[in-house]
């Protein structure tokens, strides 16, 4: 089980706001040592995150290493931190002290980042090693004592206490070890001759030289240290300098001059002429970097030297003279690489992009990315930067992390996706920069109804039209995707004469087509409106209306009705005239209604069969019977006229109606004598008379004010406006079809025809006719007769008797009158 240590700093805090990004300054640090077995314990991670074992598979927690390798995983079981790689701390981190594995911890739903360090402490594994178990060394026996002779060093790959520790020389007369510390810290064992050398005596003298690490228990290593006694070439080259000390940009070409080092040895002749080498034990990669040129000591770049390879080289010179028993002299030199900036930072993707909603807050993650630079000080300090506009910016973590994270509001129907550019570029001179391309997709949420092509529609259905036939369609568009932008169609329930609308129309809830649910009537309902909702299918759905209005186009499907002569007398009219009449006579008048309106409703007369058609005449427009000449005493005492009624439409509808005439002697003065005949005591016809005299002084008084008042309007509006046209201040075309007002009148004579239609669009319309027709032709009394139930207050019956014979129309459409 490995050691936990959590650091918190000072302004660690969770944003608990939902899917915002949780800047979590704290650090989570696990120290184990290396080489342990796969699947040992680190350290229970949820509980240390302060999650729930359950929670780590809901959030899909998973680990990222920034090292090449993965060496940890999650029982997302139990929440514990496992080893799955055997780790080798000297294969990771080398030679440093402190050996630490960083690990980002992803937590998705909300996306949450946490770093947690696991430091790898060194165990003592390694042993110090010799790169050769033999070392040779030609002393001349002139040497003097306390002649110092460096000797090749041992390798620990340890560190810290485990690292190596001393050496010892084994037990003899001559030679004392003694180790000198570089500024680095290595150790460097020496030979010191200790007493004068007698080849004659003993020419070979056999040391074994022992490198001690300083672990528990303590590792060693050994190498054989040959000591030759050379009887001739007393003096062995000597260095200007012990250590040669130099340093060297990372990019500098091969050939590059490092340093010259220099020896001069005081023989003469062979014996005194110095050749350059490496050490014998020199690692190969310095053979590969370096070169020395034998005779000048000029040492050479020969390979590509990188600093985050090897910050810097050491390594031993040797001088040999030329002498049979050559003797030699030693030197180290230290090499320092210095950076340059030759690597762009990276840009490294923590977290795939996550799809953002729409309408998340500002500040929810989108991803996670880090940079990282292999170059050091200032060439290795990256700055991420978002390159361009976007409704995101970059928030900074911790270590060269960052999250990217929301900045604006976000609107897919206006883009649905983002491809942001990150820039990374380092502080070296000149700066590096490098480019990573991270899409971002935006994801729908039901933020917009649905939207209808019109404002309003208007619909002309005629009447009589066939039940289950489409009358129009309606169609809307919704600016979202998928579920949010599919649209069912369906009618508000309002009332159409007291009765639901959905009892006269249909719509298809999927393509918006309205159908009728039976056949309209003109005369029964003129116009209506319905409210149609377009609802998308999301969650919340949205929804909008708009106005259907319905108009209904009157056909001619009524026959002109008699009114005189009334059903009750058979349609049949019976009229005496005196044979003293002359031309010009009326004889009756015959007076029908058509119940369709417009051209239908207009209605001729004409006579289609006659006793002597020489003696009578129809007025085609009144339905005035005269005689065309005066009546003779041949003439039948009794005549027969067949009128016919037609109307105006297509196809032409008709009604006949038959007269028959007396003539009668002695009957000089008809009308007065009918009146004097009405006027005999009768308390129904007295009723009638009083009721229709009312009638007709009331409506007259109301057609009286309604023209004033339009004359009126008329004359302010006409100031400002060529044509007699009075509209509402607010009107715009047609807005408010709450009026529907339409006045036809038909004059010839003196019995006029007017027809009144009105009313809400809504509410059920209205029609009033007014006809002046005598109950006999001697009647001047008019007939009042409104031609479907309603409110009398909406009615408006203009009658003028003293109008030309003529036929207009008044009609009031969009709130506009027309003269």
């Amino acid at each position: 089980m490995g050691i936990v240590r959590i650091h918190i700093l000072p302004k660690g805090a969770f944003w608990l706001f939902f899917l915002l990004w949780n800047t979590i300054e704290a650090q989570i640090r696990y120290t184990i040592p290396e080489e342990l077995k796969e699947g040992s314990i680190v350290g229970n991670i949820a509980k240390d995150l302060g999650l729930e074992a359950f929670e780590m598979f809901v959030r899909k927690l998973r680990i990222a290493s920034e090292a090449d390798k993965q060496y940890f995983s999650v029982d997302l079981g139990k929440g514990e931190l496992v080893v799955i790689e055997r780790i080798d701390r000297e294969s990771l981190c080398g030679q440093s002290t402190s050996c630490l594995l960083p690990l980002q911890v992803v937590i998705e739903e909300p996306l949450q980042l946490y770093r947690v360090e696991v430091e790898v402490q060194d165990i003592n594994d390694n042993g110090p090693v010799f790169l050769s178990t033999e070392r040779v060394l030609n002393i001349a026996e002139s040497t003097a004592t306390g002649a110092r002779f460096p000797l090749t060093g041992a390798k620990d790959p340890d560190v810290g206490s485990n690292s190596l520790s001393s050496y010892k020389l084994n037990q003899n007369d001559l030679f004392v070890l003694n180790v000198k510390t570089s500024r680095d810290g290595t150790k460097i064992p020496e030979l010191v001759l200790q007493k004068a050398l007698d080849r004659e005596k003993q020419a070979v003298h056999q040391l074994v030289l022992t490198a001690i690490d300083g672990g528990s228990p303590a590792r060693s290593g050994t190498t054989e240290v040959t000591v030759q006694v050379v009887d001739i070439n007393d003096n062995a080259p000597i260095f200007e300098k012990s250590l040669y000390e130099s340093s060297l940009r990372e990019n500098s070409p091969e050939s590059t001059v490092v340093i010259i080092v220099k020896a001069a040895d005081a023989d003469d002749g062979a014996n005194g002429v110095v050749q350059y080498s490496f050490a014998e034990q020199t690692p190969d990669f310095i053979h590969e970097m370096f070169s020395i040129d034998s005779e000048t000591g000029q040492i050479t770049v020969t390979g590509s030297l990188d600093y985050e390879e090897s910050h810097t080289y050491e390594f031993n010179i040797r001088a040999t003279d030329k002498a049979v028993a050559s003797l030699e002299g030693h030197c180290s030199v230290q090499i320092d690489i210095l950076d340059v900036n030759d690597n762009a930072p990276e840009i490294v993707l923590t977290s795939l992009p996550n799809p953002v909603k729409e309408d998340a807050p500002l500040g929810t993650v989108v991803a996670l990315i880090g940079a990282k630079d292999l170059d050091s000080v200032d060439n290795g300090k990256v700055h991420v930067s978002l390159l361009g506009t976007y409704p995101f910016k970059l928030k900074t973590s911790f270590a060269d992390n960052y999250a990217i994270v929301t900045d604006s509001k976000l609107d897919r129907e206006e883009l649905s996706e983002y491809k942001l550019k990150i820039v990374a570029s380092d502080s070296g001179s000149p700066p590096l920069t490098s480019q990573k391309e991270v899409i971002v997709r935006v994801l729908d949420v039901n933020d917009n109804p649905p939207i209808f092509s019109q404002l309003s529609y208007t619909v002309y259905v005629r009447e009589n039209n066939a039940a289950g036939s489409i009358m129009c369609s309606v169609s809307a568009t919704d600016p979202d995707i998928g579920e949010n932008a599919k649209i069912s169609y369906s009618i508000l329930d309002s009332k159409v004469q007291d009765v639901s609308v959905s009892s006269y129309i249909y719509i298809n809830s999927d393509n918006g087509s309205i159908y009728s649910m039976h056949s309209f009537d003109y005369e029964k309902l003129k116009a209506f409106q319905i409210q149609v909702q377009a609802k998308d299918h999301g969650s919340p759905s949205l929804s909008s209306n708009v106005t259907v209005h319905v108009f209904i186009l009157d056909q001619n499907d009524n026959a002109p009705a008699v009114i005189y002569p009334s059903a009750v007398m058979g349609s049949v009219s019976h009229q005496k005239i005196p044979r003293s009449a002359k031309a010009g006579h009326l004889t009756t008048k015959i007076s029908a209604v058509d119940a369709d309106s417009g051209h239908n409703a207009l209605i001729s007369y004409r006579l289609t069969e006659a006793t002597d058609s020489s003696l009578f005449s129809v007025n085609l427009y009144t339905g005035e019977v005269r005689t065309k000449r005066a009546v003779s005493e041949q003439d039948d005492s009794s005549q027969r006229l067949l009128i016919e009624i037609k109307d105006n439409g297509e196809p032409v509808q008709s009604t006949t109606v038959t007269v028959n005439i007396m003539f009668e002697d002695g009957l000089q003065e008809p009308i007065s004598e009918y009146r004097q005949n009405t006027a005999e005591p009768s308390k129904r016809n007295s009723k009638i008379i009083v009721y229709l005299i009312i009638s007709l002084a009331s409506v007259s008084v109301l057609s009286f004010l309604t023209f004033l008042i339009l004359v009126v309007k008329c004359v302010r509006n006409s100031r400002s406006s060529s044509s007699c046209c009075i509209r509402r201040a607010d009107s715009d075309g047609y807005k408010n079809p709450n009026r529907n007002l339409q006045i036809h009148l038909n004059t010839d004579g003196p019995i006029k025809y007017v027809e009144v239609l009105g009313g809400d669009i809504l509410s059920q319309s209205q029609s009033f006719r007014s006809y002046l027709s005598p109950i006999s032709e001697f009647s001047d009394f008019p007939l009042v007769k409104p031609n479907s139930t309603t409110d009398f207050k909406d009615m408006i019956n203009v009658i003028d008797a003293s109008l030309p014979d003529s036929a207009w129309t008044f009609e009031s459409q969009q709130n506009c009158f027309w003269w």
